[in-house]
């Protein structure tokens, strides 16, 4: 592949699923800071990949796949020093016409349990729960993890269980 096309191929799949990669690096961030870093990464490390792309698999599962294991990566070489950090709740503001609302409060409240609780999900479990939330499909969640379509609905079910349990154990604690 030529570079011009590399490039351009980069930069509409950029468009496309940079949405995906800022949900896969707040999951496995706890700041601001550090989900831009991880962000950047991602990014990186999906230029760097993009000629062994071989077209075997969608350019979302693609992308997916490296945004994931670049941040499991991260999140792996990175673990000492984020021992130390505490998490700040920072939730992107949802476009409304009243963003002091009580219904936009209640919707902040709620993400903000939510990536709480993914954060506490195993790492593996959490990509999962992302791919799921971006509506994909068993069968993409299967090629994006390299599992078979059977595991995603089985470690699936355990995964909402326990955000299930994680989430009422935040209500019920705060």
């Amino acid at each position: 592949m030529l570079e011009k096309d590399q490039e351009s191929l980069f930069t509409t799949w950029l468009e496309e699923h940079s949405p995906s990669v800022m949900k896969v690096a707040r999951a496995y961030t706890l700041t601001p800071d550090d989900c831009q870093d991880l962000a950047q990464e991602i990014l990186l490390q999906a230029w760097r990949s993009l000629t062994n792309f071989e077209g075997k698999a969608s350019p979302s599962t693609w992308f997916y796949r490296v945004a994931l294991q670049t941040a499991m990566n991260w999140h792996r070489k990175d673990k000492p020093r984020r021992s130390r950090q505490q998490p700040l709740m920072e939730v992107q503001a949802v476009a409304a016409q009243d963003p002091n609302s009580a219904e936009q409060a209640q919707y902040r409240d709620t993400v903000e349990q939510l990536y709480a609780a993914i954060h506490q999900l195993p790492k593996t479990d959490a990509a999962l729960v992302l791919l799921y939330l971006d509506e994909l499909s068993y069968r993409e969640m299967a090629e994006v993890l390299g599992i078979s379509e059977s595991n995603v609905g089985v470690k699936l079910n355990r995964a909402k269980k326990a955000l299930s349990t994680l989430m009422g154990e935040q209500t019920h604690g705060s």
